[in-house]
C-alpha cells in the first residue's frame, strides 16, 4: 500500500507552522514565532502577514529536510482555511494552493478549531467517541460533543470574549507584557487563588461569558490602586492566582454541567489555553472526582501548530474529502 504523506501549513495568527505526516504519524513539526508583536502588546495583523511571507518557504524546506521527504513524495497539501487573521490566512492558503497545483496533488482545507480537537489523535491515548471537548484559545471558547472526526455538536460557546483574551487582557491590567496569559500562570503558582474575589458570570445553559470578569478585575484594580499605588506589585502573585481561579472555575462549572447532562465521561481539553497548568490540573482533578477519562494533548500540540492540521487532514484524506468539495463547518461555526 502506498504511504499517505501530507504537508500541513498553519498560518491563522502570528505563528508560521509546517508539519509533515506519514500514515498518521508526525515526522516533523516546526514553528516560527514572531517576536515583533511584543512591542505593541498584541498581534498586529499587517506585521503578522509580512512575517508569514518571510518564514513560510524556508520553514517548509526545513520541515521536509528534517522529515526526509521530497516534494514528489507528497500525497496532499493541507492548510488552515479559517478562522483567523485574513492576511495571515491568505499567505498560508496561497502558498498551499500554489504548491498543490504545481505538484498536481489534492488540497485539503482544515478548520482551525476542528484541528485543535483532533490534535488528541496525534498520540496515544486518545478519547473514544463520543467525547466532550472544551476548546479554549485566545479567540474561541467552545464546548463540543464529538461523535466522530467530522461529526460534532456545539453545546456551548462564549457569548462575548474568549477565555484566552480574558487572560491576556487581565495580564495587561496587571502590567505584564504580551503574551500575558502564560505569565499569569507562572505568577499564580506562588499566589493564593482565594485572596481576591471577582465576578462570577451567571450565563444560561452551557454558554460562557468573560466580559464581566474583565470588567470586575478592572474596577477592582482601579479602586485599590487609588488607595495604594503599589497595590498590584505588592500583590501580584495573589492577583494572578485569583484571576486564574475565577476564569478556570467558570470554564469547569459548564464542563461539569455538560457531563451531567450528556452522561459522557470521555472528556478532553484543547486549544492554546489548555497549556495552562491550573486548567490542566482542574480537568485531571474533576476527572478523578467524577470518574471521567480525561485527555490533554502534549504542550506542543496545544498552541497553534501544523501537526494538528496534518492529523485532521489525514482523516479527511482517508475519507476523500478535498477542498473542491463542500465541507460542513466544524460544529456549525463559520469560517
Amino acid at each position: 500500500m502506498t504511504s499517505v504523506i501530507i504537508l500541513a501549513i498553519e498560518s491563522s495568527c502570528d505563528d508560521t507552522a509546517v508539519a509533515v505526516l506519514q500514515d498518521g504519524r508526525i515526522l516533523c513539526n516546526k514553528i516560527a514565532s514572531q517576536k515583533v508583536h511584543e512591542l505593541y502588546g498584541g498581534v498586529v495583523p499587517e506585521l503578522a502577514s509580512r512575517a508569514h511571507q518571510q518564514h513560510i518557504v524556508p520553514l517548509t524546506q526545513l520541515a521536509l529536510k528534517e522529515a526526509g521527504i521530497a516534494l514528489d513524495q507528497l500525497s496532499a497539501i493541507a492548510f488552515t482555511a479559517g478562522p483567523g487573521l485574513l492576511g495571515s490566512l491568505m499567505v498560508g492558503t496561497s502558498f498551499a494552493k500554489g504548491l498543490a497545483l504545481a505538484l498536481d496533488i489534492p488540497l485539503i482545507a482544515i478548520h482551525h478549531m476542528e484541528a485543535h480537537v483532533l490534535a488528541h489523535f496525534i498520540e496515544e491515548p486518545h478519547p473514544a467517541f463520543p467525547f466532550l471537548c472544551l476548546t479554549v484559545s485566545g479567540g474561541h471558547t467552545h464546548l463540543t460533543r464529538m461523535d466522530g472526526p467530522f461529526s460534532s455538536t456545539m453545546l456551548g460557546k462564549t457569548i462575548d470574549d474568549a477565555a484566552g483574551e480574558a487572560f491576556d487582557k487581565a495580564a495587561k491590567m496587571l502590567g505584564l507584557p504580551y503574551p500575558g496569559g502564560p505569565l499569569i500562570d507562572q505568577h499564580a503558582r506562588s499566589g493564593n487563588p482565594l485572596a481576591f474575589k471577582f465576578a462570577s458570570p451567571q450565563i444560561p445553559e452551557l454558554n460562557y461569558s468573560f466580559s464581566g470578569i474583565k470588567t470586575s478585575i478592572l474596577y477592582f484594580l482601579q479602586a485599590e490602586t487609588r488607595k495604594n499605588p503599589d497595590f498590584i506589585t505588592q500583590n501580584l502573585n495573589d492577583l494572578c492566582a485569583s484571576v486564574q481561579y475565577t476564569i478556570i472555575r467558570h470554564l469547569m462549572k459548564k464542563l461539569e454541567k455538560a457531563v451531567q447532562q450528556t452522561g459522557i465521561r470521555e472528556v478532553a481539553l484543547a486549544g492554546g489555553v489548555s497549556a495552562n497548568s491550573a486548567l490542566r490540573s482542574a480537568l485531571i482533578e474533576a476527572g478523578k472526582n467524577g470518574n471521567w477519562n480525561t485527555y490533554i494533548p502534549a504542550f506542543e500540540y496545544c498552541t497553534d501548530n501544523a501537526a494538528m492540521i496534518a492529523i485532521a487532514a489525514y482523516y479527511k484524506f482517508k475519507e476523500g474529502i478535498f477542498s473542491h468539495q463542500q465541507i460542513a463547518p466544524f460544529a456549525n461555526a463559520n469560517y
